[in-house]
C-alpha cells in the first residue's frame, strides 16, 4: 500500500512538464541568442525539472574536445595501432581523481582495456582512501537493454578484482529498463568538479582496434559536474523505488533463471557485499564540499547549460528535446550537424524502416523553416550506413541505419513543402544547391578503410551559428532512452571546438558527390516511415533500441538465445516497398501519421513488452543473476511515453507561405505514442520470417494483421 501511494505521488508531481510557473536561472544573463533559446524553452516548460534534468551552469573546458580516433583526416592511412589507447587511459585517471563521490553512466559496462582502466582508476582512489572515516563512494548506472540485461555481480567482481582488502570504497552497478527505455547517457562525475560526457561507450572493440568508429567526447572542470550527479541520482532512485515494491520482494524471491516477460528491469549489486548499503546514497553537495577538488579558479568558466530525458521515468517532460528544437529555430546563419543518422532503424540490408518508426518531422521542420524563412546554410556529417569496426559481426555493432544522403535531404524538402504550400520546384531546387550540404564521413575524401570496411559515425554534435554547440549522448533519430549533454554557450570556446573537429572533419569529407539535387526531387513522393504499427497502435521503436551496438563481453551480460539467429517476424504485407510512391498508399503518410497520433495518444499503456520480451536468459543455472535483480510485472505506473510534437507544433501551415512562427514544442516528437498490445492467439498472426543476424538480441517481433 504505501509502494502504491508513493507511485501516485510520483506521478502526481511528476505528471506534467511544468507546474505553469515560468522560472528564471539567474546564471543565463549572459546567454547568447541561441543560449536564451533554450533556456526560455525550459524555464517555461520544464521548470519542475530544473536542477534534474536541465540547468544553467559553468565551467572550464579541458584541452580540447577528445575525438577518437583522432590525426586522420587528411592522410590515406588507416589509423595505427594502439591509436585510441589514450581515451579509456584518460577515463581511467579520471576515476582515480575521486576523494569523494564518482558517478559513472552508461549504456552497457565497460570491457577490454575500457575495463581495466577502469580498475586501475579504482585502485588508485582505493589507495587514497586509507584510513579515511567515510568511505569513497563510487556509482555505476548501465543499461538493461532488452535481452541482454547486465550482470551487475560479474561486472563489480570484474571492476574490484585488484582493490586491497582495507580499501575503504563503497561501489555500486545497476541497471534499469522501464518498457523500451533504459540508460543511455555515457558520463563521468567527480566530485562536483570534474565532468567526461559524450558519444562514447566503453567497448574496446568500438574505438581501439582496426576500422574503428568515430566518436566524440569532452571534459569539463567546475559547476556543471554536479549536474552530472543529480542526472545519475534520478536513476537511482527509480532503481530503489522498483526494488522496495512488494512485487519487486516478491519477484526478489524467485529463481533467477526462470522466464519472466516483464516490462521493468532493475538491477543492482553492491561492493563489499554485506558492508555496503544495499542501496547508495543519494549525491548531497556537501559529501563533496570538504574535497581538495573543490579547490580551483573558476577564471576560465564560460556559459553551459546541461541538458537531459530519462525516458519513460519521467511520463511526460523530455527536456532536452525540446532544447534542441529551440537551438535550430534560434539559428540564423549556419547550422553544422555531426551525426549517425537522421532517419529511423531499417531492415538490416534494406532502405525500409522498421514497421512503425517515423523519421523525426519536428527536428525535420525545424531545419526547413531555418533555410527556407532565414536562409540558414546546414551542413550535415553523416555515418557510411551498416559500419561494422573492429572485425565485429552485425550482432555486436551497425553505425548508420541504413539511409544515404538523398534520403535525408528529401526528408527536410518534404518538411518545407508541408510547411508552405506555394513554394515551387524551382526555388527547393536552388535551397538544395546553396543551403542545404551533406555528406558521408570521409578520411581525406575516403569513405572506406583499407580493408574496405566503411567508416563509421556516432558523435551527436551540432553547432549553431558558431556560437553555441551540443555534445552528449542524444541520437537526433526516434528512440525514447536517458539521455545527457551539455551545451556550451560561448563563440570562443566553439570556434576552438570547430578548428580541432567540425572544419577538418567537413574537409576531408565533404566531395558534393552524396547528394544529387534532381534524385531529392525525385524522391519526395517516396514513404520512408516504416509501415504498420506493432501489437495493435504502438510503434516499433523499441526494435530501434534493441537493434544498437553493445559490449563484446558476454561475461558482463545474459544474453537471450544466444545461440539461436534472431528473427524479425513481420506480418504477411506489412513490410513496406522499397522507394514506393506515397501516392499509390491507401493513405499519405502524413494522413497515417496525424490518425496515429490522435488515436494511439489516449490509448493506454504498459502491455506492449510483456508480449514482447522473451523469457531472461539461462546462460547457466549455475550462475545465477545477482540478488537484487528485479523484474516488475504488476507496477501501477505507466509506461508510456507521450504525445508526440503535432506536425502544427513543428511549423507546419496549411495556408501557404504565413510567416507566423510555430509555438514551441513542450513535448520530444519522440515521445511516441503510447504502447498497447492484443492478445491475439498465434492463429491471428500470419508471420513472415526475416532472418536478422543485426540484431543479435533474441528478440522476436510479432507484427500482426
Amino acid at each position: 500500500m504505501n509502494s502504491f501511494a508513493n507511485n501516485l505521488k510520483f506521478w502526481n508531481k511528476e505528471d506534467d512538464a511544468s507546474s505553469g510557473d515560468e522560472i528564471f536561472d539567474k546564471d543565463a544573463i549572459s546567454l547568447s541568442h541561441v543560449g536564451t533559446a533554450v533556456h526560455n524553452v525550459l524555464r517555461k516548460h520544464h521548470n519542475r525539472h530544473h536542477h534534474k534534468m536541465w540547468n544553467v551552469t559553468s565551467g572550464s573546458i579541458v584541452d580540447s574536445v577528445q575525438q577518437t580516433p583522432r590525426a586522420v583526416w587528411d592522410v590515406k592511412d588507416d589509423p595505427p595501432q594502439s591509436h585510441s589507447d589514450w581515451f579509456p587511459e584518460k577515463m581511467g585517471e579520471m576515476i582515480g581523481r575521486t576523494e569523494a563521490w564518482c558517478d559513472v553512466t552508461s549504456l552497457g559496462p565497460p570491457d577490454g582495456k575500457f575495463m581495466e582502466c577502469f580498475r586501475s582508476g579504482l585502485a588508485t582512489l582505493a589507495e587514497r582512501s586509507r584510513g579515511r572515516e567515510k568511505p569513497v563512494v563510487v556509482r555505476m548506472m548501465f543499461g538493461n537493454i532488452t535481452g541482454m540485461p547486465v550482470n551487475c555481480s560479474a561486472v563489480i567482481k570484474a571492476l574490484t578484482k585488484d582493490l586491497p582488502d582495507d580499501a575503504h570504497v563503497h561501489l555500486w552497478v545497476g541497471a534499469w529498463r522501464k518498457g523500451f527505455s533504459w540508460n543511455h547517457s555515457k558520463m563521468i562525475a567527480v566530485d562536483g568538479m570534474y565532468l567526461h560526457t559524450g558519444g562514447h561507450n566503453l567497448w574496446d572493440a568500438h574505438y581501439l582496434t582496426n576500422d574503428p568508429v568515430h566518436d566524440l567526447s569532452i571534459e569539463f572542470e567546475g559547476k556543471v559536474a554536479c549536474d552530472g550527479h543529480r542526472f545519475a541520482d534520478q536513476q537511482w532512485a527509480f532503481v530503489e523505488s522498483k526494488q522496495r515494491t512488494c512485487v519487486g520482494s516478491l519477484i526478489d524471491s524467485m529463481p533467477d533463471y526462470l522466464p519472466m516477460a516483464t516490462k521493468t528491469r532493475v538491477t543492482v549489486s553492491e561492493y563489499p557485499e554485506g558492508v555496503a548499503s544495499v542501496f547508495p546514497p543519494h549525491f548531497n553537495k556537501d559529501i563533496v564540499a570538504g574535497s581538495l577538488n573543490q579547490s580551483r579558479s573558476n577564471e576560465k568558466d564560460v556559459p553551459l547549460i546541461s541538458i537531459g530525458r530519462q525516458g519513460t521515468i519521467v511520463r511526460k517532460s523530455r527536456p532536452s528535446d525540446d532544447a534542441i528544437l529551440a537551438m535550430i529555430n534560434s539559428s540564423k546563419k549556419i547550422i553544422r550537424m555531426t551525426l549517425q543518422d537522421l532517419g529511423p532503424v531499417c531492415i538490416p540490408g534494406s532502405k525500409v524502416a522498421l514497421p512503425g518508426l517515423k523519421w523525426p518531422k519536428a527536428y525535420l521542420a525545424a531545419i526547413g523553416k531555418a533555410i527556407y524563412e532565414r536562409g540558414v546554410d546546414v551542413e550535415i556529417v553523416l555515418s557510411n550506413p551498416n559500419s561494422i569496426p573492429g572485425g565485429l559481426n552485425g550482432t555486436e555493432a551497425n553505425y548508420g541505419n541504413g539511409w544515404d544522403c538523398v534520403d535525408v535531404a528529401a526528408e527536410i524538402v518534404k518538411r518545407i513543402q508541408k510547411q508552405y504550400t506555394k513554394v515551387d520546384d524551382e526555388k527547393l531546387r536552388a535551397m538544395i544547391t546553396e543551403n542545404l550540404r551533406i555528406c558521408f564521413i570521409r578520411h581525406d575524401k575516403q569513405a572506406q578503410y583499407a580493408d574496405g570496411k566503411s567508416i563509421g559515425l556516432h558523435s551527436k554534435h551540432f553547432i549553431v551559428d558558431d556560437t553555441c554547440c551540443y555534445i552528449g549522448s542524444q541520437n537526433l533519430y526516434m528512440c525514447d532512452l536517458a539521455e545527457w549533454g551539455v551545451v556550451i554557450d560561448s563563440e570562443e570556446e566553439v570556434k576552438k571546438i570547430m578548428d580541432d573537429y567540425f572544419i577538418p572533419m567537413w574537409k576531408s569529407s565533404y566531395t558534393g558527390e552524396d547528394v544529387d539535387v534532381q534524385k531529392v526531387m525525385d524522391g519526395l513522393k517516396v514513404n520512408r516511415d516504416g509501415a504498420g504499427k506493432i501489437f495493435g497502435g504502438g510503434h516499433n521503436d523499441a526494435a530501434a533500441q534493441q537493434l544498437m551496438p553493445h559490449g563484446s563481453f558476454a561475461e558482463y551480460y545474459y544474453f537471450e538465445n544466444k545461440d539461436e539467429d534472431t528473427a524479425i517476424e513481420v506480418s504477411a504485407g506489412e513490410a513496406p516497398v522499397v522507394g514506393k510512391n506515397e501516392s499509390d498508399e491507401p493513405a499519405t503518410e502524413d494522413d497515417s501519421k496525424d490518425n496515429d497520433d490522435a488515436k494511439d495518444n489516449d490509448n493506454s499503456k504498459d502491455k506492449s513488452e510483456a508480449a514482447l520480451a522473451t523469457p531472461v536468459a539461462q546462460d547457466a543455472a549455475s550462475s545465477p543473476l545477482e540478488k537484487k535483480d528485479t523484474e516488475d510485472s504488476n507496477e501501477g505506473d505507466s509506461n508510456s511515453q507521450t504525445d508526440a510534437v503535432s506536425e502544427q507544433d513543428a511549423g507546419e501551415k496549411t495556408d501557404g507561405d504565413a510567416n507566423t512562427d510555430p509555438q514551441p514544442a513542450t513535448e520530444s516528437q519522440w515521445n511516441q505514442e503510447e504502447y498497447n498490445s492484443k492478445n491475439d492467439s498465434e492463429d491471428q498472426v500470419n508471420k513472415v520470417r526475416i532472418d536478422c543476424n543485426w540484431c543479435g538480441m533474441g528478440e522476436a517481433l510479432a507484427i500482426n494483421k
